[in-house]
């Protein structure tokens, strides 16, 4: 993880002495995770290419401002995160069916395991289709909350600077986020065992 920042430092150094390559480098470097959870948030690949591209001249704008007391992709993502927030109230974006969220996204469920019994595959994409669905009923906060915390990784104290709540409504929202998902969830399982 050091190794990593203190590549960060050296990008970020050089590009403030002038070198934009430099901060093509980070760009290359953050573009695939950033871009993956912004598709999550938003539910749309043209999204969240677009607020990608916002965050990155965001922070490029901004690097002078950038302490390195955090990680340079926290820095990034946070400017990112604000950015979707307000992409999401300009386009009072509305709820789809997941096959209209499939076409917007453009991503398949992937299974790189090699299955021992041929349904598998079937099975293991059913599922992932189960949980993207529950995920997308999930009211905004809960779902935000969630996908920061098991997709990011982030801690509580990150997602409450983010969402700007207390840390303990951002444990109330996990919390509840995974008790609806248990909930859905159970409701198709009990479904398919009829």
């Amino acid at each position: 993880m050091m190794i990593m920042q203190s590549d960060d430092s050296r990008l970020i150094e050089s590009t403030l002495a002038g070198n934009r390559d430099a901060f093509g480098e980070l760009v290359l470097k953050h573009q695939d995770r950033l871009f993956g959870t912004l598709v999550h948030l938003l539910g749309s690949a043209d999204d969240a290419r677009e607020v990608g591209q916002e965050a990155f001249l965001l922070a490029y704008e901004k690097l002078g401002s950038f302490r390195q007391e955090a990680s340079f992709y926290a820095w990034l993502f946070r400017i990112a995160y604000h950015a979707a927030i307000s992409s999401r109230r300009r386009k009072r974006i509305v709820r789809h069916s997941l096959d209209d969220y499939r076409e917007r996204v453009g991503l398949e469920p992937e299974d790189d395991r090699f299955p021992t019994d041929p349904s598998a595959n079937m099975q293991s994409d059913d599922a992932q289709r189960q949980v993207r669905e529950a995920l997308n009923e999930l009211g905004l906060e809960y779902r935000d909350a969630i996908l920061l915390k098991e997709i990011e990784g982030l801690p509580y104290e990150e997602i409450a600077r983010l969402q700007e709540c207390p840390v303990g409504t951002v444990r109330s929202r996990i919390h509840r986020a995974r008790q609806l998902l248990r909930e859905k969830l159970a409701r198709v399982v009990e479904r398919e065992q009829k």
